[in-house]
């Protein structure tokens, strides 16, 4: 998707500047890396809207903490074939959905140790 490209390129631009300067975020992940995961997983209109509501969020009156995106995700259909690793390969795992407590289709976006040394 091309979209995601667009949207997530200033933010990239953004976190390669800001790495010379000290770090001042008070939340974790950063509001930066917090945009960029929205804008990968989310439409724009949501990310935007969810990106937005959090650096409103990151000043002294909130206390900040760990805040991991929540986003949109419907599993795909498991598959019952004993071949998978023989047909797909291995799979890289970048992100892992863990279900949010209001339940549906919300899941918390955390993202994978390994995916970070790749």
């Amino acid at each position: 998707m091309h979209w995601k490209r667009l949207f997530i390129a200033p933010i990239r631009g953004y976190q390669y500047i800001s790495k010379m300067l000290p770090g001042n975020c008070r939340y974790y992940p950063t509001c930066s890396e917090y945009a960029a995961w929205q804008f990968e997983c989310n439409a724009p209109h949501k990310a935007l809207a969810a990106s937005t509501a959090r650096i409103l969020r990151c000043n002294q009156l909130f206390a900040g903490g760990i805040d991991y995106p929540v986003v949109s995700f419907v599993p795909p259909k498991p598959t019952l074939s004993p071949h998978f690793n023989d047909i797909y390969g291995k799979i890289n795992v970048r992100y892992w959905f863990v279900p949010h407590p209001k339940g549906g289709n919300a899941h918390y976006l955390i993202k994978d140790l390994d995916a970070l040394s790749r």
